[in-house]
C-alpha cells in the first residue's frame, strides 16, 4: 500500500518512542539514557536501549532493533501498512492512500464491522434473551462467571431463521457485507437467512484484534458439534488462531504458546492462569499455524488428551515441522479428560504441571513408537529400534541423535553402540532407502534449497518466472548444484523436459550424486512461490546475523560513524525481514 512519504515523517515526528515503550513495558530513565526490560525475551535487568531523539531501539540481550514503526509490528505482529496507520491515529496525523488501496481497505473494514456487530448482537442475546437460558446453563456447568463470557464476547444465536439479518440491515449493514463475512446465505427462495442458529457462539478474532468470523457450538438438536465460518475475506482457518489476540503479549515475555484442541480449552487455560493457549479454528495444526506461532515465541507446546485424537494431533504436529526448527513439545494429559474438564473439574494443577512437564514433540513420537512392541522378545526389540532410528535420524543435532539413542537403548535393553551404528549408518546414508537419503533433515533453509533444487530440476514454470539464482543459496554444496543445473535449465522454454542423463551423466561429484537423488525423489512437487519466500527469508536472515556480528564487534565511541551506518543496515534488514513475515 503506498503512503505519502511526508505523511511518514510526519508520524515519525510526532511519536515518541519511549512512551511507545512504556505502554507494555518497564521504563527506565538515567540522565539521556533510556533502558527497559526487553519485551522480545525474559529477563529480569533491563537491556533495550532506547534513543528517544532518533526513534531508535536495540536490544543487547536478544538483539533485536528498531524504529517505531519497527517496534509496533514486533509488538503487535501487524505489517507497515497496519503499524503505520496506528501510529497515525495515535499522533493525529491523516495518510494520503493509494485510491485502490483504500478500496480494498474499505471493504474489509465493512466485513470486520459486519461480523464485529454480530458478535455484539449474539453476546447481548446471551446475556438477556430469555430463548438463551440453556445456553446460560451450559456456561454455568462449565464454570464460566459473567466476566469470562464479557472477556471472550461469548454468545447466543437464536434458532429463528432471519433475526441477525434483520438487525445487521437495521443497522446499516447491507446483503453483500453479510453474505461475504460468512454471516448468512440465501435460500432456495432467494431470501438472506442467519448463517447460525441455536448456538453458542465464540467470536474469532485475527491477531490484530478484529473480529472476523466465528466458532459455534451446538447446543441440542441435529447438525455438527462444531460449526465454523466459511473461507471469507478476511477468515482463513489455516492462517488462524483463536486466543491469540488475548494471548500475544503473554506468549511473548514467556517466550511459550501452549496449543490446545478447542475454544473451551483455550478459556479454560486462562481461568487457571495460563494464559498463553490457542486453539486452530476446526482444522488440524498446519505449517502456517506453526510460523504464525514463531513469530511469538520460540517454544511451542501441543496439549492434548491421551486418547488417540490427541496422539494424532501431535503426530500431526510433528509432520508440520521439522525438529530443531521449533522447541515443539507435548504436554500429556490423562485419558478422555481435556483442559476444559480438568479446570471445570477444579483440577487446573494437572493442566499446569502437564506443561510444566512437557516433553519434546520427537520424545514423544519414539515413545508412542516403543509402545507399541513386546520389548521382550529380540525380534520385536530389533523392529522396535528401527523405527525409533528412523524418527531420531529427522533431527539434525548429532548431540541430540545420540541422546535419544541412549534413550532408545535404555527403553529396549539394546546396546547403546548399537543403536548409535545403527544411526549413523542411516544418516550417512549406508542401508538406508532412497527416498530418506533424498530428505535429509537439516535446517528449514536447507530443505528449503533442495525444493528450490527439484523444482529446478522439473523445469517449473512457476520458478522460471520466479528467476531464482545462486544469491537463494546459503550452503556451498546447494550453490555448486546450483551452478550444474542453472545454465542448463534456463537454456531450455519453460516447462519443456531436461535430458537430465546428458545433463547430470555419471560424473562423481558430490553435487552431481546430489542432484541425481533429488530428480529421482518422486514427491509432488512444492508450491515455488512459498520456497523462494523461504529462501529470500533465510537470506536476510544470514545477512542479519553478520550485521549483528559486525556491530557487536563495533567501539561506538572509536567508530561512531561505523556504528551508527551498521545500525542503520541492521534496523533496514530487521524491517525487510518483518515485510517478508507477514507478505502472504
Amino acid at each position: 500500500m503506498a503512503y505519502d512519504r511526508e505523511d511518514i515523517d510526519r508520524v515519525r515526528e510526532r511519536t515518541d518512542l519511549v512512551e511507545l515503550a512504556q505502554e507494555i513495558t518497564k521504563v527506565r530513565r538515567s540522565g539521556r539514557s533510556v533502558m527497559a526490560i526487553c519485551p522480545f525475551h525474559q529477563e529480569k535487568t533491563p537491556s533495550l536501549s532506547i534513543d528517544g531523539a532518533r526513534g531508535l531501539y536495540h536490544c543487547f540481550g536478544c538483539g533485536r532493533s528498531g524504529d517505531i514503526f519497527g517496534w509496533v509490528q514486533e509488538t503487535q505482529n501487524v505489517g507497515f501498512s497496519d503499524a503505520l496507520e496506528l501510529l497515525a491515529r495515535r499522533a493525529g496525523v491523516t495518510l494520503t492512500q493509494d485510491p485502490d488501496a483504500a478500496k480494498r481497505r474499505d471493504r474489509r473494514e465493512r466485513l470486520v464491522d459486519a461480523v464485529d456487530r454480530a458478535a455484539t448482537f449474539y453476546h447481548d442475546r446471551l446475556k438477556s434473551s430469555d430463548d438463551a437460558g440453556h445456553a446460560r446453563g451450559y456456561l454455568r456447568s462449565r464454570g464460566y462467571e459473567a466476566d469470562i463470557v464479557d472477556r471472550f464476547v461469548i454468545g447466543y444465536s437464536p434458532s429463528q431463521w432471519d433475526l441477525l439479518v434483520t438487525h445487521l440491515r437495521e443497522a446499516g449493514i447491507n446483503d453483500e457485507a453479510m453474505l461475504g463475512a460468512g454471516l448468512a446465505s440465501r435460500s432456495k427462495r432467494g431470501n438472506l437467512v442467519d448463517r447460525f442458529r441455536d448456538r453458542l457462539m465464540f467470536p474469532i478474532y485475527d491477531v490484530r484484534g478484529d473480529a472476523v468470523g466465528f466458532g459455534a457450538r451446538r447446543l441440542d438438536g441435529d447438525g455438527p458439534k462444531y460449526l465454523n465460518s466459511p473461507e471469507t475475506p478476511i477468515y482463513h482457518k489455516s492462517r488462524l488462531l483463536y486466543g491469540l489476540n488475548w494471548a500475544k503479549s503473554e506468549i511473548v515475555r514467556s517466550d511459550e504458546s501452549v496449543v490446545v484442541e478447542g475454544y473451551t480449552d483455550v478459556i479454560a487455560m486462562h481461568i487457571a492462569g495460563l494464559p498463553v493457549a490457542v486453539a486452530t479454528c476446526g482444522t488440524a495444526l498446519g505449517e502456517d499455524h506453526l510460523d504464525l506461532l514463531r513469530r511469538f515465541s520460540n517454544r511451542v507446546v501441543l496439549a492434548f488428551d491421551a486418547d488417540e485424537a490427541g496422539a494424532g494431533a501431535a503426530d500431526r504436529g510433528f509432520d508440520r515441522s521439522v525438529p530443531g526448527d521449533l522447541d515443539l513439545r507435548v504436554a500429556v494429559l490423562p485419558p478422555g479428560r481435556d483442559p476444559a474438564d480438568l479446570v471445570s473439574d477444579g483440577d487446573a494443577t494437572t493442566v499446569e504441571k502437564a506443561v510444566a512437564d512437557s516433553v519434546p514433540l520427537l520424545q514423544f513420537r519414539i515413545e508412542r513408537e516403543l509402545a507399541g512392541f513386546d520389548l521382550t522378545e529380540p525380534e520385536a526389540r530389533a523392529r522396535a529400534v528401527g523405527t525409533a532410528v528412523r524418527l531420531i535420524t529427522l533431527h539434525p543435532d548429532p548431540v541430540v541423535r545420540h541422546e535419544y539413542a541412549v534413550l532408545v537403548s535404555r527403553r529396549t535393553g539394546v546396546d547403546l553402540d548399537v543403536v548409535d551404528s545403527s544411526i549413523r549408518r542411516r544418516t550417512s546414508g549406508q542401508g538406508a532407502p532412497p527416498e530418506a537419503a533424498v530428505i535429509e533433515r537439516m535446517s528449514a533453509a536447507d530443505l528449503a534449497e533442495r525444493e528450490l533444487l527439484r523444482l529446478l530440476l522439473a523445469n517449473d514454470s512457476e520458478i522460471r518466472s520466479l528467476d531464482p539464482g545462486v544469491d537463494m543459496f546459503g550452503r556451498e554444496l546447494h550453490r555448486r548444484s546450483y551452478a550444474v543445473i542453472g545454465p542448463a535449465v534456463g537454456a531450455l522454454d519453460p516447462g519443456a523436459t531436461p535430458d537430465l542423463g546428458a545433463i547430470l551423466g555419471s560424473t562423481d561429484t558430490e553435487e552431481h550424486e546430489l542432484l541425481r537423488r533429488l530428480a529421482i525423489d518422486d514427491r509432488p512437487l512444492p508450491d515455488a512461490t512459498q520456497v523462494v519466500k523461504r529462501l529470500k527469508l533465510s537470506g536476510v536472515e544470514r545477512r542479519i546475523e553478520t550485521m549483528r556480528t559486525e556491530l557487536a564487534g563495533t567501539d561506538p565511541d572509536a567508530d561512531p560513524q561505523g556504528y551508527s551506518d551498521r545500525f542503520q543496515s541492521l534496523i533496514a534488514l530487521e524491517q525487510q525481514r518483518r515485510e517478508l513475515r507477514s507478505r502472504e
